[in-house]
């Protein structure tokens, strides 16, 4: 005969009281309440801005340029705020600040806690035992140190922090003749850093733009006779270039630029050059800035017997503002010499307009005027070029 060797009862109703048990406490311990008591315990006090009338706002510090401090409250959302409203800022995030004159470097910076008082910053470090004291006319930027690393220490990636529109329009024709037209561009820009209160270190814009039409037309047999004729137009324009600053305002720059115009007799036109530019004026609503260079140059014509080889300077002014409704106005102009054939001088000039019209789309407006002295022969030298269309902002 087999045992019987299942447990007696009182066994079994131990293992679950056991059980119950265990459940219980763990319940007790991971209650929703604890939980958030926990949370609430590891969670850093806010930031506090103490204004002159004795008001006070709660959120976080985000930076500060000069006399002025960028505060974000979970109320009132971002506020920019003088440094004469502010009696007290307290603050537990880690800073790092830079003075005014101050070269900004790949340099180890050791970041700090910082307060704000009497017209002066307080940074407290860990390497220091005796704080800081900054008074705030001499202060130029206080950043997180989040932001620091990110936008100076570290070495962003080729694709990294690109800005600009993408643009595209469309015309066709349906009748006795028939024809079809269109334009399509790019333009990118690239600032390392990536926000503007920090002084730049390199710039790269990219531009193309593309003009393609073409209007054919059948012979009419009427009196006189009217031939058949087909009429096409291709303007292409693309120029990049990489600015690398010395000072907040002054930079080298290194660019090149391509031209096709078949109204001008221009098969190909190409620019290689390296210069310097500086910046009259930079402001959140406007920049001005104007640039020369020297470069190589090579024209294609058509014939091709009248191809040119030249070594030339660039002189060029662009200028950006923002207007009101968040309409942006761009302008440039430049005006290309050679100095191995006199004769052989050219300009450009654009002005565009940037209308939003919903989310990221815009409407654009574009004159773009290229001119040659020395064109092919028989062609004008002057293009003139109005072009409209829909933009996409990519960021």
């Amino acid at each position: 005969m087999i045992p019987n060797l299942e447990p007696p009862p009182i066994c079994r109703l131990g293992k679950w009281n056991s059980l119950f048990v265990l459940s219980l406490v763990s319940g007790v311990l991971y209650h929703p309440t604890a939980a958030r008591a926990q949370t609430a315990a590891t969670k850093p006090a806010p930031d506090v801005i103490v204004f002159t009338n004795g008001d006070q706002l709660t959120g976080t510090l985000e930076r500060a340029t000069g006399n002025t401090f960028v505060f974000k409250s979970e109320i009132i959302g971002e506020v920019t705020v003088s440094a004469d409203k502010i009696k007290e800022l307290r603050t537990g995030g880690k800073f790092i600040a830079l003075k005014k004159d101050e070269k900004v470097t790949r340099t180890s910076r050791q970041p700090g806690s910082i307060t704000f008082g009497n017209d002066a910053i307080t940074m407290a470090t860990t390497a220091s035992a005796t704080p800081t004291v900054i008074p705030i006319k001499e202060l130029a930027y206080l950043i997180d140190s989040v932001t620091y690393d990110k936008e100076i220490n570290t070495n962003p990636g080729i694709f990294h922090g690109w800005q600009g529109s993408l643009s595209g329009g469309i015309s066709v024709i349906g009748s006795t003749q028939t024809g079809q037209s269109y334009n399509a561009g790019v333009s990118l820009v690239r600032l390392i850093p990536s926000v503007d209160f920090l002084p730049p270190r390199t710039r790269s814009t990219v531009n193309v733009l593309e003009t393609y039409g073409k209007i054919t037309q059948p012979a009419i047999p009427s009196v006189p006779p009217i031939p058949a004729s087909e009429t096409k137009t291709s303007i292409f324009h693309a120029d990049a270039e990489h600015d690398k600053y010395f000072t907040p305002k002054f930079y080298g720059l290194a660019g090149l630029s391509f031209d096709h115009n078949y109204s001008q007799g221009l098969n190909f036109q190409q620019i290689y050059g390296i210069g310097a530019g500086y910046t009259l004026i930079k402001t959140p609503v406007q920049e001005f800035d104007l640039k020369a260079d020297i470069h190589y140059e090579r024209q294609n014509f058509e014939p091709p017997t009248a191809d040119k080889d030249l070594v030339g300077s660039s002189f060029t002014e662009a200028y950006r503002r923002i207007l009101p409704l968040k309409m942006i106005f761009t302008e440039s102009g430049s005006f290309i010499t050679a100095w191995n054939d006199t004769n052989a001088y050219s300009a450009l000039f654009a002005a565009g307009l940037q209308v939003p019209t919903y989310k990221r789309f815009s409407l654009n407006v574009n004159l773009i005027d290229s001119y040659l002295h020395e064109p092919a022969f028989g062609f004008k030298n002057n293009s003139l070029q109005f072009v409209t269309g829909i933009a996409y902002t990519l960021k």
